[in-house]
């Protein structure tokens, strides 16, 4: 039998794999336990969440629906890879699946097919919602299943799972008759087993590349308007929305979002902006601001110093750069947020912040 594992040692063994992690909410006292059993564990489940966005997809998975009470899961990987905890204990997830199917899973053997729903999988697998369409169009960005297979190879480890085959890890459709999860451009269940099995021949914290010191080296995040634009009222600071963002390969579009930089980091990071409706010499501010969680809501714990361009010509383009640290305390993130003092209000149509940042 295998007891799942506490929520402490959840979050160690997602860390010391290299999984960027974000604690939401209570997850570590979340779950449906009241509604049936959490345990044995014997393996790790992957889905697609059929959504876009990501705090609207992890707050989905967090809470439920009105016909599936949350969790959804016990983690959403986002696009650009980070590990969102939303539940410890029995989630709603695996539904009912094949015995036989489970079978394999625990012997670490070749799946057979799945025909029967007779098993409940929420008793016995641990879950990870991954934010896709599941359109089969939408694509995986190389950054997100790394994370996929981070963050099952962190769990396999800390079960000693996975040393006789690499079954231990499973995809819905794998589970269950009639699901599809995970698809789309990018994935594949063998594929991540065999990501994960390799993984496992070596330390916690071994990277593809060889390299073990990634914190050396900052990594980025792109993030820009497109079609999106923002009104800004006179005398209030307006929080900017972002609807895309470079996945190291190209431009991928998502709901629009106003977080650019999750904590725990340290960062620079580089916000431009272009303004319209300005009149000449109007002056208009520009800042990053952190946010906390609190009382459920997001609200603003601090912010950088403030650019304070003047405009000439009635149209603005302005650019300025920031450099600072945004902690893991209360889910802090950063934000672009900006302000005038004319006496209409004016728009900004297109904007882009671009971060380098280390894990702190």
């Amino acid at each position: 039998m295998a007891t799942p594992l506490s929520a402490d040692k959840v979050l160690s063994a997602l860390k010391a794999e290299g999984v960027k992690v974000v604690e939401y909410k209570s997850w570590r006292t979340h779950n449906r336990n009241n509604a049936g059993a959490w345990g044995p564990v014997h393996g790790v489940m992957i889905h697609h969440t059929v959504t876009s966005g990501t705090d609207s997809s992890v707050e989905l998975c967090y809470a439920g629906r009105s016909d599936l009470p949350g969790p959804l899961c016990h983690g959403v990987i986002d696009k650009q890879g980070t590990v969102h905890l939303v539940g410890h204990g029995r989630a709603n997830h695996a539904g009912s699946g094949d015995g036989a199917v489970l079978d394999a899973v625990i012997a670490e053997k070749k799946l057979p097919p799945d025909t029967k729903t007779d098993t409940d999988g929420n008793a016995h697998f641990y879950g990870f919602e991954c934010i896709n369409l599941g359109d089969n169009k939408d694509p995986w960005p190389a950054v997100q299943v790394e994370a996929i297979v981070r963050a099952s190879a962190a769990l396999l480890r800390a079960h000693g799972w996975g040393k006789n085959g690499d079954t231990s890890v499973i995809g819905h459709l794998e589970w269950q008759p009639g699901k599809i999860d995970p698809r789309g451009p990018g994935i594949s269940m063998s594929d991540i087993r065999k990501r994960v099995a390799a993984r496992l021949k070596q330390s916690a914290g071994w990277n593809p590349d060889g390299n073990e010191e990634e914190d050396d080296v900052p990594k980025r995040s792109l993030y820009e308007t497109n079609s999106y634009t923002r009104t800004v009222q006179p005398d209030t600071w307006t929080t900017l929305n972002f609807n895309r963002y470079y996945d190291g390969k190209k431009w991928v579009d998502k709901d629009p979002e106003p977080s650019v930089l999750l904590g725990p980091c340290y960062y620079t990071a580089s916000v431009a902006v272009k303004v319209v409706g300005l009149a000449r010499g109007q002056e208009f501010k520009v800042r990053v601001a952190r946010y906390k969680q609190q009382d459920g809501k997001y609200v603003r714990a601090s912010a950088m110093p403030t650019s304070s361009p003047v405009n000439d010509q009635g149209k603005g383009h302005f650019v300025h750069t920031w450099t600072g640290h945004v902690p893991a305390a209360d889910k802090g993130r950063l934000r672009v947020e900006v302000q005038h003092h004319g006496p209409e209000p004016v728009t900004v149509e297109w904007a882009r912040a671009e971060s380098l940042y280390w894990p702190a």
